[in-house]
């Protein structure tokens, strides 16, 4: 039976994905005692012992587990943003990467949330020629406030909580956001896009957009992201759905609908 530890499971994705693999019968829950969780020497054991192990850590804890493992054959799921444009690890965005190389890899990083937007909109595009890898873009990102950890979600739920919560806010505006990184790496990108991130008053969601001038995309000359569709009239959408093989349902989260709108100065790209 394949046993899994999860380095980090008080927090909120730990304790998420404690939650789902909990019910699983075919799995082994390896934990540890509350004051454990912290010693080195009781993690680094755990972590060996594991055939998976997912960190649920910030960056620094994550690669203090990294190093505990040394060469070990457990598989590490990190979900920080400490190895996602690391040498000899695989980002864990199948649709891009291959499923092969994510299922052979013993060392995946977890795509962050606003970055899953932007690589879903931007990669498929400038790997088809379509955009250049020189672009200039801009990118607008909405997402749920679970994604800033426990003590957002506690301020956000709290009773009496302040007004200002009540309505979307821009955060991380200096062009130094933790995502960037990889967005640049995984899309290909020699320019880094301006960015605005904008946390909402809603548990969890996630909506990206990045607009662009016609020329930059070559979609305005009347060329369309799929071969098989026909090139749209000035001002309407082209609408696509990116599905994995063996199309999977929105309600599994495994499909993103993203569209195209055009006008005769202007391309907007969302999902």
């Amino acid at each position: 039976m394949t046993k899994v530890f999860i380095d980090g499971s008080a927090g909120t994705t730990g304790l998420r994905i404690y939650e789902r693999l909990a019910a699983r019968r075919d799995l082994t829950l390896l934990t540890l005692e509350d004051e454990r969780r912290k010693d080195p020497s009781a993690r680094r054991e755990a972590l060996l012992e594991a055939d998976v192990a997912f960190l649920c850590l910030p960056d620094d804890a994550a690669r203090e587990s990294v190093a505990l493992l040394g060469d070990a054959d457990t598989v590490v799921i990190d979900t920080s943003t400490a190895h996602r444009t690391a040498a000899g690890w695989t980002y864990g965005f199948p649709e891009l990467v291959g499923r092969e190389a994510v299922a052979a890899s013993r060392r995946i990083a977890n795509p962050g949330c606003h970055a899953s937007g932007a690589i879903a909109l931007i990669a498929p595009l400038v790997r088809a020629g379509l955009l250049s890898p020189a672009a200039r873009l801009s990118l607008f990102s909405l997402t749920g406030y679970s994604g800033g950890g426990k003590k957002m979600i506690a301020d956000y739920e709290a009773e009496g909580r302040d007004p200002l919560l009540s309505a979307p806010r821009a955060y991380g505006l200096s062009q130094g956001h933790k995502h960037l990184p990889e967005i640049l790496s995984m899309c290909g990108l020699k320019e880094t896009p301006v960015f605005v991130p904008i946390v909402a008053p809603y548990y969890a969601a996630w909506r990206s957009r990045s607009p662009c001038t016609a020329p930059t995309l070559a979609l305005a000359s009347g060329r369309c992201a799929s071969a098989s569709a026909p090139p749209t009239p000035k001002g309407r959408a082209l609408s696509a759905t990116v599905t994995p093989r063996r199309a999977a349902s929105f309600r599994r989260r495994r499909s993103l609908a993203v569209t195209i709108c055009r006008s005769p100065s202007s391309v907007t790209m969302s999902a």
